[in-house]
């Protein structure tokens, strides 16, 4: 059984690091080779596209650094936690929820980010 909050941050620190080489075997680590990537500012797949996409967040918002927010809920192969990417100043520069899929390996197969609060239902 997968321990999903190690996963989870696992995952946040693939976003974290900077160095491309420890990145890109923390990728490996924490992604199937399929791995599927979406929100509303970016789709990825596999290995190299979340490689490229996560060094793209650090020449964007350099000194900026992702942190999970929230507990890790899981049900069957599915996982959702809140997150936050915070500047170096200290400021919160997006926040939201990822929902993810968790491969038979143990290694994340998708995940679905979702930026900001929930709109209210009308």
């Amino acid at each position: 059984m997968t321990d999903v909050t190690e996963l989870a941050d696992r995952y946040i620190e693939v976003w974290n690091e900077t160095d491309g080489d420890r990145r890109r075997a923390l990728i490996a680590k924490t992604w199937g080779e399929d791995g599927a990537y979406a929100d509303p500012a970016a789709v990825s797949n596999g290995h190299d596209g979340i490689d490229k996409m996560t060094a793209a967040v650090h020449e964007r918002f350099p000194g900026a650094r992702f942190q999970r927010t929230s507990a890790v809920d899981k049900h069957n192969d599915r996982i959702r936690f809140g997150w936050e990417l915070v500047a170096a100043d200290g400021n919160t520069i997006v926040a939201g929820v990822d929902f993810g899929t968790v491969a038979a390996d143990g290694r994340l197969a998708s995940i679905t980010g979702f930026f900001g609060e929930l709109a209210e239902a009308a």
